[in-house]
C-alpha cells in the first residue's frame, strides 16, 4: 500500500469542543476507537493541552495540573467521512470548532502557538558545507557549517564581516545550503 506516509502528511488538527470535564474521557475513547479500527494512520493523534501551575492556599503551595483549554480536545487527523463520524459520535464530543458542520483545521501558526506539535527539525547540511543565513540580523549572508546541534537546533556558522571571520551560532531554520 504506502498510503499511510501520506495520509499523515495529510493530516491536520482540529479541534473538538467536549462536554465540560470530559476531556480526558474523549481522548481515552478515541485511543480506543482507533486502535480497535486500526485507524493510526487516519487519526494520528489526540491531545488535552495541560500545564503545571503553582497553588497557594495560605502557606501552601502545591503544583496542579490544570488544563489549557478546558472543555476542548485537539485532534491530529485525515479530514474523511469517516472520521467525522467516529469522532463525532465519541462520548463526551458535542461538535467540532468550525462553522456550522464543517470542521476547520487550525492554521499552521495557530499550531506553532499552542505548542502541541513540535516539528523535528534537522539540518540538510554538513559540517564545512557553504550556507546562505535566511533569517535574522545577517540576512543573505553566505558562510561555512562549523558545527551543528540538533538537540538543541542550533548551528555554528563562520561568516566574514569587515574583513574578519565571525562565529554565529543561528537557529538551524534559519541557515540553507548554497
Amino acid at each position: 500500500m504506502g498510503s499511510s506516509n501520506n495520509a499523515s502528511k495529510n493530516a491536520k488538527w482540529y479541534v473538538v469542543h467536549t462536554y465540560s470535564g470530559y476531556e480526558n474521557k474523549v481522548k481515552t475513547n478515541l485511543e480506543k476507537i482507533i486502535e480497535n479500527r486500526n485507524l493510526e494512520n487516519l487519526i494520528i493523534d489526540v491531545k488535552v493541552p495541560t500545564e503545571d501551575v503553582v497553588e497557594a492556599k495560605g502557606e501552601e503551595k502545591k503544583i496542579v495540573t490544570r488544563k489549557i483549554f478546558p472543555g476542548y480536545v485537539l485532534i491530529k487527523m485525515v479530514m474523511t467521512d469517516e472520521t467525522w463520524y467516529i469522532i463525532r459520535n465519541t462520548t463526551g464530543v458535542t461538535g467540532f470548532v468550525g462553522p456550522g458542520s464543517k470542521p476547520v483545521p487550525l492554521t499552521e501558526e495557530e499550531v506553532e502557538a499552542l505548542g502541541v506539535d513540535v516539528r523535528e527539525i534537522f539540518a540538510d547540511y554538513s559540517v564545512g558545507d557553504n550556507v546562505r543565513i535566511i533569517e535574522g540580523a545577517f540576512v543573505n549572508q553566505t558562510g561555512t557549517v562549523e558545527e551543528i546541534d540538533n538537540a538543541n537546533r542550533k548551528v555554528k556558522v563562520s561568516v566574514v564581516m569587515f574583513g574578519r571571520t565571525t562565529s554565529l551560532e543561528l537557529d538551524i531554520s534559519h541557515v540553507e545550503s548554497v
